[in-house]
């Protein structure tokens, strides 16, 4: 094609196209040439700048460019950044906005492990979907019992999760921490903790959250109180992911407190063939790094300030 002969041609087809919403047919039966002409016309006007298509996303999609900038730095499936709003209200929209993905995903027939904790606690109440998911399989991922509000425990979530989309779910009963690395030797060999773990390793997905340093840990504060510091002074902690806590290239950190949780461990948990993590609040951004660092997690759901400081 000669762009000099064809100029006018090249203009008149991209008007009627785009802006008079001709099909290539109709532009193809008033030019008087084939359909397949047509289509390499609009190619080339493409090519030449003769048409520019913009997508219009900044008002629809604000944070199109700060989650490419995460996915690419760290290797990420996937990043959704909600508005940061404080408090409980951005953690009710990104247990809206980590349901809403979930529900993208996820194919009948697979088995989804899930962790426990107040982020996941908003994921299940946003979870609403009309139909059904008989063949699912939702499996905790730790630890079922403890001193926390049962509805944040891992065996109420799961429930939660398979009511709302009439799906199957096993229950872990077992505690989140013993008494000693002993202790959990034992739990761990029970037949009934042995074989939800073992379907807990088969996961196609997990959800989990993502907690702080040991001082903003809820758990912590939970399970250990002021005492906590006799378990991670001098250490290399970052925060936790399913109760492990994590060093910064996310590693499981060597403590008394990791001897002695009932959970999936790190290394199981990269095994997972998709780990979402659920997280915000610039006191959890370390760990959040860590998780990214150390292959975690292949999809971060979170809000604006915490991706910016994922950035720094």
């Amino acid at each position: 094609m000669n762009f000099l002969e064809d100029g006018r041609t090249l203009v008149k087809v991209a008007h009627m196209y785009y802006e008079e919403g001709a099909t290539q047919s109709q532009i193809a039966d008033e030019i008087g040439v084939s359909r397949s002409l047509i289509s390499k016309y609009l190619s080339k006007a493409r090519d030449l700048g003769i048409v520019e298509i913009i997508i219009h996303d900044d008002k629809i999609h604000p944070y199109r460019h700060l989650e490419g900038k995460i996915e690419r730095l760290y290797g990420l499936r996937e990043v959704v950044c909600i508005p940061n709003l404080g408090g409980e209200s951005s953690k009710s929209r990104l247990g809206a906005a980590a349901s809403k993905y979930l529900l993208r995903i996820l194919k009948d027939g697979q088995t989804v492990g899930v962790s426990a904790g107040t982020t996941l606690h908003e994921v299940a109440k946003s979870l609403t979907f009309p139909h059904s998911y008989p063949s699912v399989t939702f499996v905790p991922l730790v630890g079922g019992m403890g001193n926390e509000r049962v509805d944040i425990h891992a065996n109420h979530i799961v429930a939660k999760f398979a009511e709302s989309l009439k799906a199957n779910y096993k229950l872990l009963h077992a505690p989140v921490v013993v008494d000693s690395k002993e202790a959990k030797e034992i739990f761990m060999r029970q037949n009934s903790i042995l074989d939800v773990f073992q379907l807990a390793t088969q996961s196609d997905i997990a959800i989990v959250g993502i907690g702080g340093t040991p001082e903003h840990s809820t758990m912590v504060k939970s399970y250990l109180g002021s005492d906590h510091q006799n378990y991670f002074d001098q250490t290399d902690v970052v925060g936790d992911i399913c109760y492990n806590f994590i060093n910064s290239k996310g590693d499981a950190s060597s403590n008394l407190w990791n001897e002695k949780i009932i959970t999936l461990e790190v290394e199981q948990l990269k095994e997972i063939p998709l780990v979402i993590g659920v997280a915000c609040g610039i006191e959890k951004v370390k760990a959040i790094k860590a998780s990214l660092v150390g292959k975690l997690i292949q999809v971060l759901i979170t809000d604006e300030e915490t991706a910016k400081a994922l950035l720094d």
